[in-house]
């Protein structure tokens, strides 16, 4: 056998299999959670490995060859072959017992995890769970983390992405705040205000620039970067600041001030490996935590 077929890459037959099923490199895009561009370049390296043309160019997507067409029942036999191997290699995977270890920043990890995980353990006693709050990156490719529940969507290859939705903000005061300095009721007002900022952060600057009110650093007199913290700075009376509205309207000590400006959102992406997304205990723990942060966004 040519030995440049006997090495053939798990990656290059995964990203032909992708196309050959959605039709495009879009759709395989979406599916496997990569990008468009690495699935293009993906293609004609598995192309120039087999030296055959497996699909025919259109304006509308991508459509098999001949030999394109044959090679699909084949690269489906290898995803099966490599699940299972994924599935073998990791001991006590067949039953849904084990430990599965989640990250998230810690703003994510106290304010909506805690219920969630209770609900997992509920739900499924053998599974041990781990939380991991961090706001560094944490690497799934070497499993210091199973599942990482991430506010943007992660780009690497091999891993598995799913959008549960976006977070809506507000703008919050705490009611002791606004007995004393009175209620915004036009934008206007808003500079008649204390604001709470973050400290090193450029994130609320951005945003007032970006919405047309230009201010620096020294317009926010309360500054704070660790998002637990500020909140409660903005629950303590110190000014006006910004939180999720699953946050801020349940609370019965802050007031929403509705002017009607635009507010970012902050998507909410599951993540895992490719790998272990498969793995029984791993893919329970990821639709219990995307029905339990489902709530969040609708």
């Amino acid at each position: 056998m040519d030995r440049s077929l006997s090495s053939l890459d798990w990656s290059l037959v995964q990203a032909f299999l992708a196309v050959a099923e959605t039709g495009s490199l879009s759709g395989a895009a979406r599916a496997l959670g990569a990008s468009q561009p690495t699935l293009g370049r993906q293609i004609k390296a598995i192309e120039a490995q087999l030296g055959a043309e497996l699909f025919h160019r259109q304006p509308r997507g991508l459509a098999l060859t001949s030999t394109g067409a044959d090679l699909v029942d084949p690269a489906r036999a290898m995803r099966d072959a490599v699940q299972q191997i994924a599935l073998t290699a990791a001991g006590q995977q067949a039953r849904l017992e084990g430990t599965v270890r989640i990250t998230a920043s810690v703003s994510t990890s106290g304010a909506h995890l805690p219920q969630i995980i209770a609900q997992i353990r509920k739900l499924e006693p053998q599974i041990a769970v781990e939380l991991v709050p961090s706001d560094d990156s944490r690497n799934l490719l070497y499993r210091e983390a199973d599942i990482a529940v991430r506010m943007y969507r992660p780009t690497q290859l091999d891993l598995v992405t799913r959008h549960i939705g976006d977070l809506k903000f507000g703008m919050f005061a705490a009611k002791s705040y606004l007995s004393e300095r009175g209620t915004p009721f036009k934008v206007e007002d808003l500079f008649q205000h204390d604001f709470v900022g973050h400290d090193a952060s450029l994130e609320i600057i951005d945003g007032f620039n970006e919405a047309g009110f230009p201010v620096d650093r020294d317009f926010f007199k309360t500054r704070c970067d660790d998002n637990s913290v500020y909140w409660e700075l903005v629950r303590a009376g110190c000014g006006i600041g910004f939180a999720q509205t699953v946050i801020g309207r349940p609370d019965p000590l802050v007031e929403e001030i509705k002017l009607g400006l635009p507010l970012p959102t902050l998507p909410i992406w599951l993540t895992a490996h490719e790998a272990m997304r498969h793995t029984p205990r791993v893919r329970r723990v990821w639709e219990l935590l995307a029905e339990g942060l489902r709530p969040l966004v609708s």
